[in-house]
């Protein structure tokens, strides 16, 4: 079943961060992911809100956390650990 890769991020260096987004998107797309929502308009209804807001789909939970372990996501990640807050997850859909 296809998974969502959902991150909640508060970004503390705007530069360090801007390339672990410009690493990160490639490794996802390698490993089949695709972004549906990406900074977007949001409403925090509960818990701890986070001005950034990112949901990917991939193939499959499997697939989703080799990305996260993959050599490429993790040199991207690197860049993004001193420059935010992050939580991240991933959630297998029902579709």
């Amino acid at each position: 079943m296809p998974a969502l890769w959902i991150a909640h991020v508060t970004v503390t260096d705007a530069e360090a961060y801007a390339k672990y987004a410009e690493l990160a998107g490639p490794a996802i797309a390698k490993h089949g992911g695709h972004f549906i929502a990406r900074a977007g308009r949001f409403v925090q209804l509960e818990g701890k809100e986070r001005p950034r807001n990112v949901v990917a789909r991939f193939p499959d939970v499997d697939t989703a956390v080799a990305c996260y372990h993959s050599t490429e996501y993790q040199e991207a990640l690197s860049h993004a650990r001193d420059a935010s807050e992050r939580e991240l997850m991933v959630v297998e859909t029902s579709e």
